[in-house]
């Protein structure tokens, strides 16, 4: 006889992860993938080989630790920022480490933890909460409007109630792509600082798609506001794992607190800076995708669906009576999009103009197909008409 099987629920698992389930979107073998937000573009040639070149110099001191503070990357961020979002800053204002959701983390185990709390506006990342919950954060889930901005008024009377410790604010938001303006965020921070005073953390991981310009200007002169971005969606580098934060200088030296000892590796840091070396080249590639996320905003309205007003690289479109239907009918026409948990809509990201194509084709023959049948059929909604 073997061992007694044994499963999460016999371990002695924190309570407030019990009955949680892991992050992750669906990872199938599918003709046309346009559920992660991905840039669909590879890195262009030269900058593959550049990478070479930096990783090969890496692997020469590789029985050496890394710069633990990531100084020359941080340089380069910094001077990245300062010339494309509107605002300068130094590399004492800049903190990077394993993908922006290493950053959040680092943020809620130096500025949440037990006995505190976040907030966040819902639907948003769902990360926020994932992350809050594992570093015994609790979790407070703030209002949207039925178009999913942020109703200010309400947002700032739940701050006021609730005193949380950390608030996040998405711009622009995922799954929604809606944007936020700095008036708002103003709002949010007076609000927290009035409470507690609270961290205000803008998550502008789509932050290089918007209309809108960066909100980092409004770092200045506000200590406890943090402004986090990735180099995964605008850099086309999402297996990079590459994330960072601007703010004042006090917040990068209070997330080195609990920071691992030399937790970006080498390799991460000269890929990192290798890719930054070719800016100019990814933002040609971020205009690319603007272009065909306005596209499918326009097809997606003509087609007759319900679109929300994105400023990301994705777009939320809808409305079904039953949104995983719609999407297992997608995705039986080779198109994987994603299915967020938000009722009556799905998200789909930006690829190549050919991955559009096969998806808005998809599309149209799922709703010729099934508008006559109840579980699946499509809803044009008065504010979206």
């Amino acid at each position: 006889m073997g061992p007694p099987v044994t499963g999460i629920d016999d371990l002695p698992v924190r309570d407030e992860l019990r009955g949680q389930s892991p992050y992750g979107a669906p990872q199938l073998d599918v003709p046309v993938r346009l559920n992660t937000n991905e840039n669909p573009y590879p890195l262009p040639d030269a900058l593959v080989a550049r990478i070479a070149e930096r990783v090969t110099e890496a692997a020469r001191q590789l029985n050496r630790y890394p710069d633990r503070d990531a100084v020359e990357l941080r340089t380069e961020l910094a001077a990245y920022l300062s010339r494309t979002a509107g605002h300068r800053v130094g590399s004492d204002q800049v903190w990077a480490a394993n993908g922006s959701n290493e950053v959040i983390q680092q943020l809620l185990q130096t500025f949440g933890g037990p006995g505190r709390t976040a907030i966040g506006f819902e639907p948003s990342y769902s990360m926020h909460a994932l992350i809050s919950r594992g570093t015994g954060t609790g979790w407070i889930s703030g209002p949207r409007d039925a178009d999913f901005r942020i109703d200010v008024d309400a947002a700032v009377r739940e701050i006021h109630r609730r005193r949380p410790d950390v608030v996040f604010v998405c711009s622009p938001n995922n799954p929604t792509g809606t944007a936020v303006d700095a008036a708002t965020v103003l709002a949010l921070y007076e609000a927290a600082q009035a409470a507690k005073p609270s961290m205000v953390v803008v998550d502008e991981a789509y932050g290089e798609f918007s209309h809108r310009p960066s909100l980092l200007p409004l770092i200045e002169g506000r200590p406890h506001l943090v402004l986090t971005r990735t180099m995964s969606k605008a850099f086309g580098a999402a297996g990079l794992r590459l994330g960072y934060l601007a703010a004042d200088p006090a917040v990068v030296d209070a997330v080195q607190l609990v920071r691992l000892p030399y937790h970006l590796s080498s390799v991460t840091q000269a890929t990192a800076l290798a890719a930054l070396e070719h800016t100019d080249t990814l933002l040609g590639y971020v205009q690319q995708l603007k272009d065909e996320r306005d596209r499918l905003v326009a097809e997606l309205t003509a087609i007759g669906c319900a679109v929300t007003e994105s400023d990301a690289n994705f777009v939320q479109f809808g409305r079904f009576a039953d949104s995983h239907a719609a999407w297992r009918a997608i995705l039986d026409h080779g198109v994987l999009v994603r299915d967020n948990g938000v009722p009556g809509w799905l998200r789909v990201s930006a690829g190549t103009p050919a991955e559009n194509d096969a998806f808005l084709d998809a599309v149209r023959t799922v709703v010729k197909e099934h508008s006559d049948q109840q579980h699946i059929r499509h809803h044009r909604t008065e504010e979206s008409a």
